[in-house]
């Protein structure tokens, strides 16, 4: 097939001028009837490598994908660009379903969208034997896997389904696959050798940790950073997700929860809400978002820490999926290693314990790095990152606390952990260090020591910072077998004996609120855009569905960087197919040159 097709029905249909990294590689094995397996990050352009071969194929392409509320986000997006998809489930009344069927055995359906228990149905499968399916495409491919972090046991079963359709080619894709997960999709699929795997780098995600001391108010401030933007904050717990999404609620904040403790009307209302730009912030455990393709989500916030690297990337991945800048915070508390490490402890066999101890110990050394918070994240997921410095995380960005020598306070945490016999963890080696009077210090006649109440001259976060710092540093080794209780190193006693200083930072009492500089195009018209973004959303109520089908945000500012008036121009624009210039040119047209005769604007572009 010539590339100039594919081209060609990238900006016709998509409105795109160009294919991202690997689309157009993945696209032409796709074509070519090469099985492939495709590992690309949340907001890369995955469904594309499906969605211009099912043009482009005769017959139908199936897309296996894990929810609902994903499947039918996609038919949505598929039918605005003009492309006729369905859906066969159990959310359809049964006229509808039986029109799909219909319509499908007519080869009037270009795309079929299918749950995987819905695929191994006798007559499902009997459906599909009698239409040509050109392409089997599994979503979220990761479910296949056991060491994957969402493995689903019915995922297992597709494997036997490909035999029936020897002629159909099959495509499976994930954003979060370590090499040991896609090795096992590769088997469970027998997908022999095309295997294409884009960087995991998302340029335009800020990372940033911080201690958790007040996590309500460190919330609070992130997000007023972001005025009536899109938000997700996550939580460990639905206890916890419920009484933060009340306080919010109180500080007016627009926001709702989302939990599998909620009944199935309200999450699905309030996930509705959040698509639809009627709720700007969702609180939710992980139950909420795999395959949530809202692609203006500005802000990711972990108020707990994330059981692996793989949920946490694909967490924040929610943020930024246009491309836009985004900003990623994870509030850290060596409490919520106990938290998770009490639940690995509960595991009755040793396989997923280990599994489930690896994760973990990926996740904390994450969050502990004091290098470029990529590195370890990236070289996680097998990728090699060798660039020293991003300057898109907090251990790379330029706004630093003055570097200070650290070794007296550095001495006297080694030295109280040394008099303690390091049997401790931090929480309790501070309280002695700030001569507190627990319980546990009584308890062990922890106030006799020389090191009990040497160290007033800080607050108990700034200790945890330093702590931190020193575990950073090679000073200090958390006793994997007692996750909590902290350990010497040989680096330790250099500092002890004098023979070496430390220097570090120390946050002040109260914690300055720090602005990350994350690089974007605000050069455009910003009144126009706000304008442009209500008319978006009244022409999306008024067709029933999310905003960003009519126009992503980057489609939007685009229009407010060039300022189109006539259809020529419009055709341009990011985003604009044949179907949305034909529906929505005029519309956005006139509004715009309504705008440039209302304020004399002379166009940027």
């Amino acid at each position: 097939m010539l590339i100039n097709q594919e081209k060609q029905l990238l900006k016709e249909v998509f409105g795109y001028e160009d294919f991202r990294p690997l689309q157009e590689k993945c696209i032409q094995a796709v074509l070519d009837k090469k099985d492939t397996l495709l590992v690309m990050p949340t907001g890369g352009g995955k469904s594309l490598c499906y969605q211009i071969p099912a043009l482009i194929f005769n017959g139908l392409t199936v897309v296996v994908s894990p929810l609902i509320s994903l499947m039918q986000d996609q038919v949505s997006q598929l039918k605005a660009l003009g492309i006729s998809a369905e859906i066969l489930n159990s959310s359809l009344e049964w006229d509808e379903y039986k029109m799909n069927l219909t319509l499908i055995k007519a080869g009037e359906v270009k795309v079929l969208f299918l749950a995987p228990e819905t695929l191994m149905k006798a007559g499902i499968l009997d459906l599909l034997s009698s239409v040509d399916v050109d392409c089997l495409t599994i979503d979220e491919a990761h479910c296949i896997s056991e060491w994957g972090h969402d493995f689903r046991p019915e995922y297992r079963q597709i494997s036997k389904v490909r035999k029936l359709f020897p002629e159909a080619v099959c495509l499976a894709m994930t954003a979060t696959a370590t090499p040991r997960v896609r090795e096992d999709i590769r088997k469970s699929l027998k997908i022999k050798k095309s295997e294409m795997i884009a960087s995991f780098n998302r340029t335009n995600l800020f990372y940033k940790v911080i201690t958790k001391s007040n996590p309500f108010q460190q919330a609070v401030d992130f997000m007023h950073r972001f005025p009536d933007q899109s938000g997700i904050i996550y939580c460990f717990s639905r206890k916890q997700v419920d009484s933060l999404a009340a306080k919010l609620a109180k500080k007016g904040f627009s926001v709702k929860p989302y939990h599998a403790g909620l009944s199935d009307a309200v999450r699905s209302k309030n996930q509705e809400n959040f698509i639809r730009d009627n709720v700007r912030i969702i609180v939710a455990t992980i139950a909420f978002g795999m395959g949530i393709n809202k692609p203006n989500v500005r802000f990711v916030i972990h108020y707990d820490l994330p059981k692996n690297p793989e949920s946490y990337y694909q967490e924040t991945g929610r943020a930024g999926r246009d491309g836009l800048p985004s900003n990623c915070l994870l509030l850290f508390s060596y409490s919520d290693i106990f938290k998770i490490q009490f639940l690995i402890d509960q595991k009755s066999e040793e396989s997923q314990k280990e599994i489930a101890q690896k994760h973990l110990n990926a996740m904390v050394a994450y969050a502990e790095a004091g290098e470029c918070r990529r590195i370890p994240l990236i070289t996680y997921f097998g990728e090699e990152y060798t660039q020293e410095k991003c300057d898109l995380c907090d251990n790379c960005s330029d706004v630093k606390e003055e570097s200070l020598d650290i070794t007296i306070p550095a001495a006297k945490f080694l030295s109280c952990m040394y008099r303690t016999n390091e049997h401790f963890g931090s929480s309790h080696l501070i309280d002695v260090l700030r001569g507190s009077k627990t319980k546990k210090i009584e308890q062990f006649n922890h106030h006799s020591l020389s090191t009990y109440n040497i160290g007033t001259e800080h607050s108990k976060n700034q200790w945890k910072a330093i702590v931190q710092q020193l575990i950073q540093k090679g000073l200090i080794k958390r006793d994997e077998a007692m996750f909590g209780v902290l350990k010497l190193t040989e680096k330790s006693w250099d500092v002890l004996k004098k023979k070496e200083k430390v220097f570090g930072t120390v946050p002040p009492a109260k914690e300055k609120r720090v602005i990350e500089k994350v690089s974007g195009n605000t050069d455009y018209d910003q009144e126009l855009f706000e304008l442009l973004r209500k008319k978006r959303k009244e022409l999306a109520d008024e067709g029933n569905i999310p905003p960003y089908i009519v126009f992503s945000d980057k489609s939007l500012i685009d229009m407010a960087i060039r300022f189109p008036q006539s259809k020529q121009d419009f055709s341009q624009v990011f985003g604009v197919g044949q179907n949305k210039l034909d529906k929505y040119g005029s519309i956005f047209t006139q509004l715009i040159r309504e705008y440039k005769k209302e304020t004399n604007q002379i166009s940027p572009a």
